[in-house]
Parts: C-alpha cells; sequence; structure tokens
C-alpha cells in the first residue's frame, strides 16, 4: 500500500498532468497519446529566445469564424490595443508533429501560443503575473477551450515562463506590432524543414531572432531585426565567410 505521501505526490502529479491536457478538442482520435505529456527533456537557450513580431499576412487557414462544442467563435479583425488577463496552460507531447490550426506544424519547442480568437498568426507578450516573467510567443493555433483559460502555449513558451511546474498560471497578455529594424536573408531552399533545422543554431550563434518564412515559391531564414546598417553589413560579411554565399539585407521583414 502507498504511504499517505506517496499518495500526495501521486495525485499532484496527476494535477499537473491534467492543466496541460484536453486542452484541444475535436479530432482526438487523431493523436497517438490520450494524455498530454512533457517532452523527454528541457527547452535548449536557443529555443527559447523571443521571437521578433514581424510583419506576415493573415494565414489562409484559421481565421475564419468557428465553432466549437456548440459555442461560436469570433476572429478578431485587428489586435489594436489588445490586453486580455486570465489563466494560460501549455500543450506538449501529444500534439507535437500535428498541424495547427493556419497548417503549419506544431513543434512544443518553438515560443508559440494557441488563442481563441485572434488572427493566425498574431506576435503576443505574455507576462505571468505570478512571478513577474515575460516571454513573446507567436500565436499559430486555436484553443485552448478549457473554461477558464485564455493562452495555451508551447512547451518551450510555459518553461521560460515557469508555468510548467504549475501547469497553469494568472497571465496578462498583450498584442505586438511589427518592430522596425533591418533584418538579413540568411538563406532560401524550396524546403522549409531544412532551414528550421538551421534556425536555433543561427539565432544562439548570432543572438538574433530568426524566423522561417514564405517567400515566393522557396521560403527564407531571416535574422534580425538589427539596429543599425553597419551592424547588419558586418554580419552578412560575417555569414558570407560562414558558407551562406546568398546572405542579404532586407529593409524589412515584409520583403
Amino acid at each position: 500500500m502507498f504511504g499517505y505521501k506517496a499518495q500526495i505526490i501521486i495525485l499532484f502529479l496527476a494535477s499537473l498532468l491534467t492543466a496541460c491536457a484536453g486542452t484541444k478538442t475535436g479530432n482526438e482520435g487523431r493523436y497517438q497519446i490520450a494524455q498530454d505529456l512533457a517532452p523527454d527533456r528541457l527547452p535548449l537557450a536557443q529555443e527559447m529566445i523571443d521571437p521578433t513580431p514581424i510583419y506576415e499576412p493573415p494565414s489562409r487557414g484559421g481565421n475564419r469564424d468557428y465553432r466549437v462544442l456548440g459555442k461560436d467563435y469570433k476572429v478578431l479583425k485587428s489586435i489594436e490595443g489588445f490586453v486580455e488577463h486570465g489563466i494560460a496552460s501549455w500543450y506538449g507531447k501529444k500534439f507535437h508533429g500535428h498541424l495547427t490550426s493556419n497548417g503549419e506544424t506544431y513543434n512544443m519547442f518553438d515560443m508559440s501560443a494557441a488563442h481563441k480568437n485572434l488572427p493566425l498568426p498574431t506576435y503576443v507578450k505574455v507576462t505571468n503575473l505570478d512571478n513577474g516573467k515575460q516571454a513573446v510567443v507567436r500565436v499559430n493555433d486555436r484553443g485552448p477551450f478549457h473554461p477558464g483559460r485564455i493562452i495555451d502555449l508551447s512547451y518551450a513558451a510555459a518553461y521560460k515562463l515557469g508555468v510548467t511546474a504549475s501547469g497553469t498560471a494568472n497571465v496578462k497578455i498583450e498584442a505586438l506590432h511589427s518592430s522596425a529594424g533591418i533584418y538579413i536573408a540568411v538563406e532560401s531552399h524550396q524546403d522549409a524543414a531544412v532551414l528550421n533545422a538551421k534556425s536555433p543554431a543561427i539565432a544562439a550563434l548570432y543572438q538574433l531572432p530568426t524566423k522561417v518564412k514564405k517567400a515566393d515559391v522557396n521560403y527564407q531564414l531571416i535574422a534580425g531585426p538589427i539596429a543599425n546598417h553597419d551592424e547588419a553589413e558586418k554580419l552578412v560579411s560575417t555569414l558570407h565567410n560562414s558558407g551562406y554565399q546568398n546572405a542579404k539585407i532586407i529593409n524589412s521583414a515584409r520583403n
């Protein structure tokens, strides 16, 4: 028989799993794991670098009003002045590798999140009101549909914010607009997975946010923003010497 303390520990661990489980609804049968779980490793430092808000056109998927569990949800037309307070939860291994609502592949080590009403994608600053920690995440998914929760964080984002220990947290979320600055197109490739594999290393090496975005028929790995042109030119030269011969400055991530 388990002792009293052992029973308390088991109940506590079960509550943590429940906190991050069941936040997505519909098509539950397509997931190989019935109960959501944390990954087998902690996020790396470069995986928790805040993404810099850059201009992105609305995704083709996930931006129409929709209905879940008999409730209607409307997608916001504007993020101007958007601020919200409520409970954050997180989602992890169960959903890793599956499609998000806007058609991207969910990676629990990306700084991403799910929200019921914000346009996809939207960048938001999340403040954990329980401990004061902050992070920026890119919203590319829908949810959480658990009562009382306003945002579902990726595992990396939740870990950075100190949410994984408790399962949920009181948070404030604020929509962010695109940042001004100089960006560098590091490399182009027809396969986004190739660039996604290189993105964390570039971010860690040069201590800059990186992003893979669609550009015409190919994808681009973009680094930035960089404050001044001289620094950007030096980085381009360094990238050329490191084998990225096609690295170039772009005035904005809109390009």
